[in-house]
């Protein structure tokens, strides 16, 4: 039997792998680089604004929302494509679905946006 990790060594190792994987989606996905092109620029935005503090926690939230739902999505097509390298309408729909969530996610995002931006825009 194989003798366990220490808790925080094994808590690192995992992070690591995390870290390892969201490099991995940057490099890799061009939609994950949009993305993340975006969320600089509303970043940029909100400290050009000087957007509230309640502004801020929602934009940083649908900015993890729109990312983690992408990684999930990728994540599960790229299972996909392994488990099932041909077309199969299953396969297509689980992988619709999957976009589906993305897309909420991020039509979501640009509505909340447009809330915390808009009014600023047309007060200058």
């Amino acid at each position: 039997m194989q003798e366990k990790e220490p808790f925080l060594q094994n808590r690192l190792k995992s992070v690591g792998y995390a870290f390892k994987g969201a490099m991995y989606l940057l490099k890799t996905e061009s939609s994950i680089k949009i993305q993340a092109f975006v969320a600089i620029a509303v970043t940029i935005a909100g400290f050009y604004f000087e957007i509230s503090r309640t502004e801020w926690l929602i934009q940083i939230v649908f900015i993890a929302l729109v990312m983690s739902l992408e990684g999930v999505n990728t994540a599960i097509e790229y299972m996909s494509d392994f488990i099932h390298p041909d077309r199969h309408t299953s396969i297509g729909r689980i992988k619709d679905i999957a976009a589906g969530a993305v897309f909420i996610g991020a039509v979501c995002a640009v509505i909340a946006a447009m809330i915390i931006y808009l009014p600023k825009l047309f007060r200058l």
